[in-house]
């Protein structure tokens, strides 16, 4: 954190002193022609990037078009904190898979998600593939997905059903579920490959920024207590040691085996620093199933975990400009 606030400032000092030393003195007080100098970044993702959920803070887009993009998920901090180096588009959704990011139409649902929430404003039109947004002159792409390709949200869901019909024991889930695992995760290393080659064919200058999944589930599950909503609700310990040993971490290291196939891509790894802050963690940076009083948040990051988020693909985007 210590590095790259210092980077920043040193980044900072060095565009003021460049402006100051090419602007004529009698347009000094004027508004600087500097959007010529930003380097164009394109922000890609699911909902672990746009926010989505009301403890990454509220929606901003009007009209609203069902992506959920909230103003503290981690594409916004950025664009507040880097001010005029980067010019951010922001395409991520809520629900994208890696087929929506690369080619394929993506029908948002909002918040609507019976019988929990209805959401006023559904249905919503269809958004087209985010690639789009990207372009010849798209200098950084950052992109966080994988986890809706993966099928994490189905796990969560049957492993809490299968939980509370086991009333806590055991490992239900990872009985009923395992051996699609890896079937599953070679279709995400598939589908993210060729997501890495469409975003360098549409973009072949840029520097793409693959961001993984941060910690969800703590190497001690039992910090998890049984039943609380705050947290994994009826999901067996049993269950959530085998979702972070054999799911989570597993897709972090597809996603991470990716990028190294591709020059022009690099992992931005956020599961280490967020170690500490897991759904079942006092200081947590990723809400359980609830956040109180009445929230639905389904294990989605809050502003805290993306401001972690933040420091760290900042510190990448940085990297690109030396």
């Amino acid at each position: 954190m210590a590095r790259f606030r210092t980077r920043l400032a040193m980044l900072g000092s060095a565009a003021a002193l460049a402006v100051g030393a090419l602007v004529p003195t009698q347009f000094a007080g004027a508004q600087p022609a500097a959007a010529a100098e930003e380097r164009q970044w394109v922000a890609l993702g699911d909902s672990y990037t746009a926010g989505v959920v009301r403890a990454a803070g509220d929606t901003f887009e009007v009209p609203r078009d069902g992506c959920e993009r909230t103003d503290r998920s981690y594409p916004q901090v950025i664009d507040r904190d880097l001010g005029g180096l980067f010019e951010l588009t922001n395409v991520s959704c809520g629900a994208a898979t890696i087929e929506n990011v690369t080619d394929t139409p993506q029908n948002p649902i909002g918040r609507h998600l019976p019988p929990f929430s209805e959401d006023p404003d559904y249905p919503f039109p269809a958004v087209p593939p985010q690639s789009e947004a990207v372009g010849a002159d798209t200098d950084v792409i950052t992109v966080g997905a994988g986890g809706n390709s993966l099928g994490f949200a189905e796990f969560l869901t049957k492993c809490a059903q299968l939980g509370g019909e086991n009333e806590g024991k055991g490992t239900p889930c990872k009985d009923a579920l395992a051996a699609e695992v890896p079937d599953r995760l070679q279709a995400v290393r598939h589908d993210y490959d060729r997501m890495l080659a469409v975003l360098h064919e549409r973009a072949p200058h840029a520097k793409i920024l693959a961001v993984g999944y941060p910690t969800v589930i703590p190497r001690d599950a039992s910090k998890c207590s049984f039943g609380d909503l705050t947290k994994f609700g009826t999901i067996t310990q049993g269950d959530l040691a085998w979702l972070r040993q054999d799911v989570l971490e597993p897709l972090n290291k597809t996603i991470d085996d990716s990028t190294g196939t591709q020059d022009a891509a690099s992992f931005v790894n956020l599961y280490t620093s967020s170690q500490n802050h897991s759904v079942c963690d006092d200081s947590k940076w990723v809400e359980g199933f609830v956040t109180l009083p009445d929230q639905l948040s389904f294990v989605h990051p809050n502003a805290l975990g993306h401001r972690n988020a933040a420091d760290h693909v900042e510190e990448a985007m940085l990297s690109t400009l030396s």
